[in-house]
């Protein structure tokens, strides 16, 4: 089995969980009677701790010699969580654990990368096959689970993402290579790991440059969170909301694919902007509640709004870092991503599905419009001129 493919079943392993996780857990919570707002602040809460949490457990996986051996312990324990979730002690209980739960396993996606990224570049391969195979696994949960949902109980989708999440600690020992931290093979000292982050938060372009994703990436939030339950509310069936989701994915795996070679001709800042153009289109309109025929195209955008701000902000993080704080680079990137600003935006979300349903879209396309004057920015900074 080839590098690429193996590096692609275990983004699957991810996904799958995450697939289901993603579109479906909001249907779960609301299935135990908790309200829009208190969804959303159960799920914008580890998001916005993820600024100190994913830092500091990247930091904790740097200070072993192999980069998987983290993933196993990580993937263990979100199987744990995910598992104690089934107990029904109240919306306290549900808080804390979905925090640990969602803290843990989130953290993995951005370690992959730099395990990943670096592969890529060492093994001449196109980064975008491997995780084209985690985002078409991501399509099979959004679509399958969508499919159960309507026959079975929410209680599907605990049942999913927890076999999911061991099925990820199992793909990690035997998928993931054994590539050290450290060129030598020795532990890193916890100074020289604080010493990298430090100088990441010190640097204004870097700084720049994850506010900027983040605000673009973040602006997901209404989506992520409270669309399954808006196209309820409008009548599309939970069948049709899988396929939404899954069409959405579905170009994001064909731009990983077969757009290599345009990304590269476009590079990363042009393709962050285009991402940022095209989140102010989606939001804005799915704001409206469209017709179901509109929907579909502008699901197609996922394209930009996503997968091409993601790739920019990769390959921006790694020409604004070394190779000593590269993990706590790419999490500082994921932490604002899917962390601080996520949560804050997730949050408010759930506050403004509660009181204007839809048109909390139209915070997202704000969130939007500055992200993409942060891109356009980032045309000014030298280092990014490679």
């Amino acid at each position: 089995m080839t590098p690429p493919v193996r590096l692609g079943l275990f983004y699957a392993a991810l996904f799958v969980g995450t697939g289901a996780s993603s579109p479906y857990i909001p249907v779960w919570f609301a299935s135990r009677g908790l309200s829009g707002a208190e969804i959303g602040l159960i799920l914008s809460a580890p998001m916005l701790a993820r600024a100190v949490t994913a830092p500091a457990i990247a930091m904790w996986a740097d200070s072993f010699k192999l980069r998987r051996t983290p993933l196993i312990l990580m993937a263990l324990a979100s199987t744990v969580a995910y598992g104690l979730l089934a107990a029904p002690f109240g919306f306290a209980w549900w808080f804390g654990v979905w925090f640990v739960a969602y803290s843990v396993f989130a953290t993995i996606v951005p370690l992959t990368d730099v395990i990943v990224f670096t592969r890529a570049r060492l093994d001449g391969f196109n980064y975008g096959w491997p995780r084209g195979i985690g985002s078409a696994a991501f399509i099979v949960a959004n679509v399958g689970v969508g499919a159960l949902l309507v026959r079975y109980s929410p209680e599907l989708v605990l049942v999913w993402i927890t076999a999911a999440a061991l099925l990820a600690a199992f793909a990690a020992r035997s998928l993931l290579p054994p590539d050290r931290v450290r060129e030598g093979g020795d532990a890193s000292r916890l100074s020289d790991r604080l010493a990298g982050l430090k100088d990441l938060l010190r640097d204004g372009n870097f700084m720049l440059a994850v506010v900027s994703v983040g605000l673009i990436q973040s602006a997901h939030a209404f989506y992520y969170s409270f669309s399954t339950l808006a196209w309820k509310q409008q009548g599309v069936p939970e069948s049709t909301v899988g396929v939404l989701w899954g069409v959405a994915v579905a170009v994001e795996v064909a731009f990983l694919w077969f757009m290599e070679p345009w990304r590269r001709r476009m590079g990363p800042r042009n393709l962050l902007v285009m991402g940022g153009v095209a989140a102010l289109v989606r939001w804005t309109i799915l704001a409206f509640s469209p017709p179901l025929w509109l929907v579909f195209p502008l699901q197609a955008l996922h394209t930009f709004t996503y997968a091409a701000t993601f790739l920019a902000s990769l390959q921006i993080v790694e020409r604004l870092s070394t190779p000593a704080n590269a993990s706590a680079a790419q999490t500082i990137n994921s932490a604002l991503s899917g962390g601080m600003l996520m949560g804050a935006a997730t949050i408010g979300s759930g506050w403004l599905f509660d009181v204007v349903g839809a048109k909390g879209y139209l915070a997202m396309a704000l969130m939007s419009a500055l992200g993409l004057i942060g891109a356009l920015r980032l045309y000014g900074v030298r280092r990014l001129d490679l």
